[in-house]
């Protein structure tokens, strides 16, 4: 049995070598169902996965690539063994799988939720599906999903911890459903959040001016995210309205105390990973110097593995995160006016997506938050 044992595993690593393949992990342990597997989501979570040494990837399932092999169509990213992507299967799912991670449109994943969690497999949605304790307040922001998807699980809204995973991590701990936050709100809440807890800005005028690469559009077919529309260009869009302006305010609230209206844009920058946000909101004390508010910052997220403070007049660029799961944060305070200046930048599809998604996974399954998940970047 020894001898075989070694024997598979040299042969495993000339065969990684010949095929220039992702190494499979012999001590994994969580089983991980992927839904939603061939979108920029599914691709990072499928490495992230592939790579932890405590999960493997049980099922990839996606509707418009079902009954493909993965590595037909990721020949950049192939899978020793491969596997083939199916439809999704509850009943199958439930056999092989402990978690579930959905990286689905927006409604169809609550579709599938409650089935899952009926056969007892935890959830993790990427979509915003279960971001609002309240039905009625997602059928009011994602009113074109109401219409095409019947919900009725409002006590599955009331359930689900939202997944920020430095503030939630005790009752992230205990889910068995997680909605993890959008992009622009992790960018954005990182920097309000220690000062609206504190009470030390005022909720009234916050603005936020965010700055996305184009990943975060998708990786469907879409007019403006051609190179010839979005090259050697900026443009606002949603500026009135955005979906994540409602997600932003209810968490923004919840920490508050208090209702908190603030006012949200979002612009498409020619890059491919990234967002900056830049925050904008007037201190309760403007006595307050920006050496403090680093120092405020610096307390609230002690021990955070993830959570990056720049030293004041140092700014952060996204390059510098670029493909790891930090968020990395600078603040100055303007002593004109009072205000305070809270800039953040993350890797959408990391911290803004799949590496949290990651971090929520590894604390549900009684991980430090940190493992298998990446913090320096590739530079330049």
């Amino acid at each position: 049995m020894v001898l075989c044992y070694l024997f598979s595993n040299e042969y495993l690593i000339i065969l990684r070598n010949k095929l220039d393949v992702m190494p499979i992990n012999t001590s994994k342990a969580g089983r991980i169902a992927i839904i939603g597997a061939s979108g920029y989501g599914g691709l990072q979570l499928v490495k992230l996965i592939n790579e932890h040494p405590n999960f493997d990837i049980s099922t990839l399932n996606g509707e418009r690539s079902a009954g493909k092999s993965w590595n037909e169509i990721n020949p950049f990213m192939k899978l020793v063994g491969d596997k083939e992507i199916t439809k999704s299967n509850i009943d199958e799912i439930a056999q092989d799988s402990d978690y579930a991670i959905l990286s689905l449109p927006n409604g169809l994943s609550s579709q599938l939720t409650p089935l899952l969690l009926e056969k007892g497999i935890k959830v993790l949605d990427l979509s915003a599906d279960y971001r609002f304790k309240s039905l009625d307040k997602w059928k009011e922001v994602y009113s074109k999903e109401a219409a095409k998807y019947q919900r009725i699980d409002y006590e599955l809204c009331e359930e689900a911890v939202y997944g920020f995973s430095e503030e939630f991590n005790s009752e992230i701990s205990k889910a068995r459903l997680i909605a993890c936050p959008g992009c622009y709100p992790t960018s954005s809440l990182s920097v309000l959040i220690p000062f609206l807890k504190q009470g030390l800005i005022e909720s009234e005028g916050i603005i936020i001016d965010a700055k996305s690469g184009t990943s975060g559009g998708g990786r469907n077919p879409s007019e403006q995210l051609l190179l010839s529309e979005c090259s050697e260009s900026i443009m606002p869009y949603g500026v009135i309205g955005h979906r994540h302006t409602a997600e932003i305010e209810s968490i923004a609230s919840h920490f508050a105390g208090h209702e908190v209206n603030l006012q949200f844009t979002p612009h498409l920058v020619p890059m491919v990973r990234g967002i900056l946000s830049t925050v904008y909101a007037r201190l309760r004390d403007p006595g307050l110097t920006a050496e403090d508010c680093k120092i405020v910052i610096e307390a609230f997220y002690k021990h955070q593995p993830f959570i990056d403070i720049l030293p004041v007049g140092i700014y952060p660029a996204t390059k510098w995160v670029k493909n790891t799961n930090k968020v990395m944060i600078s603040v100055e305070v303007d002593k004109r006016n009072g205000r305070i200046v809270l800039m953040s930048v993350i890797d959408n599809l990391l911290k803004g997506q799949a590496g949290q998604a990651i971090q929520n996974l590894n604390i549900m399954h009684g991980l430090e938050s940190d493992i298998g998940l990446p913090k320096i970047t590739y530079y330049p």
